[in-house]
């Protein structure tokens, strides 16, 4: 996780064979799905985006064939992201609010 904007852009073109210019954001996780990393192209300019969770981990969805590459709904996204877990439709044990 200690790629930064041009790394990640690198990787967005060179791994996942996406422009990253496309309008959609681009999600990076750890292996111990603990730190979430997201590129997004708003037309001005590159966003990167970091969470770090404190406790747990995020339910990340496998991929559907050997690739590194998965495409999410943004619902489904936001969903991850606020601790919920996609199999079950629940809250995390650790999520807080």
């Amino acid at each position: 996780m200690r790629k930064s904007f041009n790394r990640l852009w690198a990787s967005v073109i060179e791994q996942l064979e996406e422009d990253p210019r496309s309008g959609a954001v681009f999600c990076f996780i750890n292996a111990e799905r603990t730190r979430l990393k997201m590129l997004y192209w708003d037309g001005t300019g590159v966003w990167v985006l970091a969470k770090r969770l404190e406790k747990g981990r995020i339910s990340w969805p496998a991929a559907a064939d050997d690739r590194c590459k998965l495409t999410l709904a943004p619902e489904a996204l936001a969903l991850l992201v606020g601790g919920v877990e996609l199999k079950h439709g629940s809250l995390k044990p650790w999520y807080e609010r």
